[in-house]
């Protein structure tokens, strides 16, 4: 049989107090697996301008008559002195008024405005505005409540390592120079442009069209043709016969 290890013997491992969690209150060093709540931050105190307080405090004597109903004694009166008279009020008499200017209530008339005072702006309030707040910034990972984007930087070209480092130095393609085809080919036909030639100067002056009249040639016949206009005859005159049959 083998042994069996004694189940008193102390581990040699370190106990649950050894180790440590982030925490999950505050901001600094937050559990990143644990999302944090809403902050709130405290206000500065207001001044006793905004904050009237007429109760009296615990050191302050209150006399045992005064109760939360009142005083629990008789009525009691003091001597003030002696105000002084108001004046007469600026009342306007039955004559100051005009029944007979205004219009009849049946009619229709346009609404009328009058224009007031300019009310007062009330005092500066020292709260600040909602501009005066930042709220953090949603780009990049700094914020621990919001799950942020893929954020990529662009750096500058490096020359080593980079794509276009040339590790074996070697001339490219375009580095050389082509052979011209008509040198180990056939020649192709080669064409040059000359200036344009000059208008040919007329030594003689040639006849036009215009200037010919063919029905005037009397080469080949005894004259020309020539015809005359004679007089208009009557439709009703019997034509002249010299020719008359035998």
């Amino acid at each position: 049989m083998g042994e069996i290890p004694h189940l008193n013997r102390p581990s040699s491992g370190p106990g649950p107090g050894r180790y440590s969690l982030p925490p999950t209150v505050g901001f600094v060093n937050h559990d990143y697996t644990r999302f944090t709540s809403p902050v709130y931050s405290f206000h500065h105190r207001l001044g006793n301008v905004y904050l009237k307080d007429s109760s009296p405090g615990p050191c302050y004597y209150v006399e045992p008559q005064v109760t939360r109903f009142g005083r629990s004694g008789g009525p009691s009166y003091s001597m003030l002195a002696r105000s002084k008279p108001t004046g007469q009020p600026w009342t306007p008499g039955p004559g100051m008024y005009s029944p007979e200017r205004a219009p009849p209530l049946t009619q229709q008339r346009s609404p009328s405005f009058s224009m007031g005072s300019r009310t007062k702006y009330r005092q500066v309030d020292p709260v600040p505005a909602p501009n005066s707040y930042t709220l953090p910034s949603l780009l990049g990972p700094r914020v621990p409540s919001k799950s942020s984007s893929p954020g990529f930087t662009v750096s500058g070209l490096n020359k080593r390592g980079g794509y276009s480092e040339d590790l074996s130095q070697t001339p490219g393609p375009c580095r050389y120079n082509s052979t011209d085809p008509n040198i180990y080919r056939r020649r192709r036909p080669a064409f040059s442009m000359l200036g344009r030639p000059g208008t040919p100067k007329v030594t003689f002056k040639t006849p036009g069209p215009g200037t010919h009249s063919p029905e005037r040639v009397t080469v080949h016949r005894t004259r020309a043709p020539a015809y005359s206009l004679g007089i208009r005859h009557s439709e009703f005159v019997a034509p002249l016969i010299v020719d008359t049959p035998q």
